[in-house]
């Protein structure tokens, strides 16, 4: 009943349905790979951004060597801003609305200096490419709480002076003179004594993981969708076989009942024997014709039968006359 399965057009519906389940499996997987890279990424923010303050002595090694685990703590730096190495990062945004992020180096007590985001500020409208101002950093001491953050990767594409093109540390590092710590830099958190004018402060990350696992259990779907219309798609053809193997079965029956009709026709010599067998037969190969037979078959019979009747009332009428015309009463 299913042998068709085995042509080369069926195996060839039957390898790209596979493959296309396997590809859907493949993609919902990656789905569920970010969606838990985005879980553990709220975790980290959800434990550590609002964590106490450590002091710089105690996360002088993050600042090295960044610890993923210990992103977005917080950490209290005690020291001096140098202004004049300061940059801004380019193409960032706030709310939708794009503009820069201000970076300037802080040397802290022990003599190691760091690199502090002291925020946003939005696109300027007197000179195209830069902000319109940059509030100057605090001068003297100064006491900062920063949140650590991991260098991002370099940038192909360069920067008018005073910009860079992300907050690469080890671009940084390459255009000041002396040593910078480039394991990883602080947003600041807060800042005291605190400027009467400073720049936006950064918002806590968003903690929602999306729509990675629906999108994941999309793609399983669909793969378990075409699996279940493959196997639709065989059942209705092995119906549709059997229903075809039906048909023949009936054309052949009526194709033998027609003959028989013909045959007695013949021998009789009774008229109306052709028509019927004409009325009756239907070629074996045809599908209409089959179904024409079951759906007239009765109706041709009766139409034969009363031909019948009436041929053997003809033969009798034409006996009587010629005996009548011998003078036999």
């Amino acid at each position: 009943m299913y042998r068709f399965l085995f042509s080369r057009r069926w195996m060839g519906y039957f390898v790209l349905a596979i493959v296309f389940a396997i590809a859907c499996v493949l993609l919902g997987r990656w789905q569920m790979d970010r969606r838990a890279e985005t879980q553990a990424n709220i975790n980290r923010i959800v434990t550590n951004y609002n964590s106490a303050p450590v002091a710089f002595a105690q996360a002088e090694p993050l600042f090295e060597h960044m610890d993923t685990a210990r992103e977005w703590s917080q950490v209290k730096l005690h020291g001096t801003y140098l202004p004049q190495d300061q940059l801004i990062v380019r193409n960032r945004t706030l709310n939708g609305q794009p503009g820069y992020q201000v970076l300037v180096p802080f040397r802290v007590d022990s003599g190691d200096t760091v690199i502090v985001d002291r925020g946003f500020l939005p696109i300027g409208n007197k000179e195209n490419g830069r902000p319109d101002s940059i509030p100057d950093a605090p001068r003297g001491d100064v006491t900062v709480v920063v949140r650590l953050r991991p260098s991002e990767p370099a940038l192909d594409r360069g920067a008018p002076s005073g910009q860079i093109a992300s907050i690469d540390l080890n671009q940084f590092a390459s255009q000041v003179k002396y040593p910078l710590l480039t394991g990883a830099y602080g947003r600041m958190a807060s800042e005291s004594p605190a400027p009467a004018v400073a720049p936006m402060q950064l918002p806590m990350p968003a903690t929602d993981e999306g729509t990675h696992l629906s999108y994941s259990l999309q793609w399983f779907a669909f793969g378990v969708l075409m699996i279940l219309g493959f196997g639709y798609a065989a059942r209705q053809q092995a119906k549709n076989d059997a229903l075809d193997a039906e048909d023949a079965e009936l054309a052949r029956a009526a194709a033998a009942a027609g003959e028989t009709l013909d045959d007695g026709g013949q021998g009789t010599g009774e008229p109306g024997a052709e028509s019927a067998a004409g009325a009756g037969a239907v070629p074996p190969s045809s599908h209409t014709a089959a179904k024409y037979w079951r759906q007239n078959r009765k109706k041709a019979e009766r139409k034969t039968a009363e031909r019948r009747a009436a041929g053997r009332r003809s033969a009798e009428d034409e006996e009587d006359a010629i005996l009548d015309a011998q003078g036999f009463k």
